[in-house]
């Protein structure tokens, strides 16, 4: 009676050992086909080769948590469609355009006319108030004399055809002129006598005559 429970209890014991086997392959297949495939590669990575760590050491952390390689489902380029539907084009094309304002496709099309709003009422005059002058009142001021031509007349020289050249001093610059010349660009030379010229202010058109200097 004896030996034939312990063969019992064997067969119970192998009985459950292989029970727990079964469970623990199941549990595997589970994992590796429904959440997250094989367990992934290595990634090769071109870096100078590492000094190797003793075989007694513990397992480096980077080992430890290494993750899998998702899986690949496919791409969704094997849904396009690369054909050139050419009817849908051809009715864009025949759309046309019936806007009311500008159309910016197209190069002969003006602008709208723009509408000026006339005036309610024209524009109020300004009137001018003139003032009465008082019995005796002074007379208005003259207007001030035109600047003096700065320019001195100290020599006269003539050609043996009779022309005549006027020197002109202005600060340290001598000028040479005939008559008609212009003068740093804005006196001209009327007339030269052998006492004195005429000299025309052409920016306040004012004529001047200027005597000739004596010692």
């Amino acid at each position: 009676m004896k030996t034939g429970g312990n063969k019992a209890s064997e067969d119970r014991m192998k009985m459950i050992a292989v029970a727990g086997f079964v469970v623990v392959a199941v549990a595997i297949l589970y994992f590796e086909y429904f959440s997250g495939g094989a367990p992934a590669a290595p990634a090769t990575v071109a870096t100078a080769p590492a000094v190797a760590a003793p075989a007694s050491g513990p397992a480096t952390p980077a080992a430890a948590d290494r993750g899998h390689v998702a899986k690949t489902v496919g791409t969704t380029s094997a849904g396009l469609d690369p054909t050139l539907h050419m009817d849908a084009m051809l009715v864009s094309e025949s759309i046309t355009y019936a806007g009311s304002g500008r159309n910016i496709f197209s190069m002969n099309s003006a602008p709208p006319p723009v509408v000026i709003q006339k005036p309610v009422a024209p524009p109020r005059p300004v009137a001018q108030v003139v003032v009465p002058c008082p019995p005796n009142c002074p007379p208005p001021p003259p207007p001030p004399p035109p600047p003096p031509i700065p320019l001195k007349f100290f020599g006269i020289e003539t050609s043996a055809s009779g022309a005549k050249q006027a020197f002109l001093l202005h600060e340290d610059a001598v000028y040479t002129a005939s008559a008609g010349d212009v003068v740093m660009r804005r006196y001209r030379v009327i007339a030269i006598e052998p006492k004195s010229i005429q000299v025309e202010d052409m920016q306040n058109n004012n004529r001047q005559t200027l005597p000739l200097l004596t010692n």
